[in-house]
């Protein structure tokens, strides 16, 4: 078996500083990290990984190395492998095998070399290594104990496999912990993205129509900061209740076939496939900004947009123009791909401190609980708790205590009013 697969060795020394700067301000992760020195929760547990190879990455890979765990891990996208840090990975003895710009065959490969170090647990961010097990490495399955999931696309296509009957082992569904969605989704979703837009663009939002497809966790904040840089923000959704939500947050709700004429920028956020199609492109503006912050490229339908377009170049890095045959341009960011990642450096360190910090106690408690029955499972409450308070103690807020007769109040039901 090869050992890891990176770009470039020699980017290491790049790759460190960059785990260390993302290090420093992940505080949860550290405090875990200690504890798991000490306590060795995952001596001789190896561990396959197939999540977007960032610095943040690397520090939860730290983490779980330190608890003693063996740790095989591959990108997740494509276009998300920062390159330097899986340098500094390999030289720190994980069996990396991530690069970035990969070719959908090579992603696949690197996948496969992950299941080659048979792993007991599993941790995935798209359910892709998951998907692989249960279909071409089926041979392998008895040997996971469990595994964890960090996305919300990974969690739907795992909640289908186990209505089917086709899930062989337990999953955490990492994504569904409140320390994990109220902030990851929408705190790090929302500036990532625009980051992205705007590293690939340096467009200016202010007064532009800002079209967000989509009003669950991610889209929220993606909408909430657009607006924030006074974007015109309008909502498209299928959910009767986010399209309220959205409408009672003051945001403009419409079909897409009615903002794909009024929008200037547009961004997916859905989970879904062909969010925008050809017969909404054929309505865009000329200049119109089409980008996809949902897991997988299929939001955006790129086969209508290769029919539709007569000419097609590379403007910027990560800026595609597309030129109609009635002369008018659609720019494509980052080829349909996750746009935070793909074109900026995906969710600032403080909010995957607690994403990760909620993988790193989920394995531990796959680790040290009985194999369980195959279904997805929440994250149980006291990790989730922890998570929140090891952030809170390391942002130096206290928080109020129940006092014994308020927590007497909230347990019976003989109390009314008096």
């Amino acid at each position: 078996m090869k050992e890891f697969q990176v770009k470039d060795e020699k980017l290491a020394p790049q790759g460190h500083l960059q785990i260390e700067w993302a290090s420093a301000h992940m505080p949860v992760l550290n405090q875990i990290k200690k504890r798991f020195s000490k306590e060795q929760p995952l001596k001789g547990v190896t561990l396959g990984a197939c999540l977007h190879v960032t610095k943040e990455t690397a520090v939860l890979v730290d983490t779980l190395m330190a608890g003693g765990a063996k740790v095989a891990l591959c990108g997740s996208n494509p276009l998300s492998t920062q390159d330097d840090v899986a340098a500094a990975l390999a030289e720190n003895g994980v069996h990396v095998f991530a690069q970035r710009g990969q070719t959908t065959e090579e992603y696949y490969w690197c996948i496969n070399q992950v299941l080659d170090f048979k792993p007991v647990i599993t941790l995935d961010d798209g359910a892709d290594l998951v998907g692989t097990l249960h279909s071409k490495r089926t041979d392998e399955l008895a040997n996971v104990k469990g595994g964890t999931e960090e996305t919300t696309t990974g969690v739907l296509r795992l909640r289908a496999m186990e209505k089917t009957g086709s899930l062989k082992y337990a999953i955490i569904a990492v994504n569904d912990a409140y320390t994990k969605y109220l902030f990851d989704n929408r705190y790090g979703t929302g500036q990532s993205t625009i980051d992205g837009i705007l590293r690939a663009t340096n467009t200016l939002l202010a007064g532009k129509t800002f079209v967000v497809c989509g009003y669950g966790w991610c889209s929220r904040g993606i909408a909430m900061r657009a607006q924030g840089m006074g974007a015109n923000v309008v909502v498209t959704e299928t959910n009767p209740l986010r399209a309220l939500e959205a409408a009672m947050n003051g945001l403009r709700v419409m079909p897409i076939a009615e903002a794909a004429a009024i929008g200037d920028i547009f961004v997916t956020a859905t989970g879904d496939i062909n969010v925008i199609r050809k017969e909404h492109m054929q309505k865009m503006k000329d200049d119109a900004i089409i980008a996809n912050s949902g897991h997988f490229n299929v939001e955006i339908n790129l086969k209508d947009l290769e029919e539709l377009a007569t000419a097609k170049r590379t403007v910027r890095p990560n800026l595609q123009e597309y030129t109609l045959q009635n002369g008018r341009r659609l720019y494509l960011l980052a080829e349909g791909r996750l746009v935070n990642l793909a074109a900026a450096e995906g969710h600032p360190s403080e909010v995957m401190d607690m994403s990760f910090a909620n993988q790193a106690l989920c394995v531990e408690h796959i680790a040290k609980t009985a194999k369980m029955p195959p279904k997805v499972y929440t994250v149980p409450k006291e990790i989730d708790e922890a998570v929140a308070e090891l952030k809170l103690k390391a942002m130096g807020i206290k928080i109020d205590e129940l006092t014994p007769e308020q927590r007497k109040y909230l347990s019976t039901w003989e109390m009314g009013t008096t």
